[in-house]
């Protein structure tokens, strides 16, 4: 069973930086549909970007609040997924957690546990 590690998250100011990870245990496979989502306290759980195959290359999705300030990649040799956050706001304080899932129905998905972004001064 493959899991998925979150690290990187932590206390930081407005206006600034943070790169998340996620490390898979074991093998993930280049096509599998990778992705970031967050839950604030008392919110609902939102997908945050997500990096997509496209035949040979990846395709981005990122929600509205954090294009232009949020990148997603991967790396597949290492198994692993990045967030790399800038203009961090307050409102982006949430438990950001990864996911990766097959793209066939009923396929594999494997989710982390999650790891704290406070955004405070």
């Amino acid at each position: 069973q493959v899991q998925l590690v979150e690290s990187g998250g932590g206390l930081v100011q407005p206006g600034g930086s943070l790169r998340l990870s996620c490390a898979a245990s074991g093998s993930i496979s280049s096509t599998f549909v990778m992705g970031w989502y967050r839950q604030a306290p008392g919110k609902q759980r939102d997908l945050v970007a997500q990096i997509i195959p496209a035949g040979t290359v990846y395709s981005t999705y990122y929600s509205g609040s954090v294009k232009g300030r949020f990148t997603i990649s991967r790396d597949n040799a290492k198994n692993t997924m990045y967030l790399q956050m800038t203009s961090l706001k307050p409102e982006d304080t949430a438990v950001y957690s990864c996911y990766a899932a097959a793209r066939y129905p009923g396929g594999e998905e494997y989710w982390g546990r999650g790891t704290q972004v406070t955004v405070s001064s």
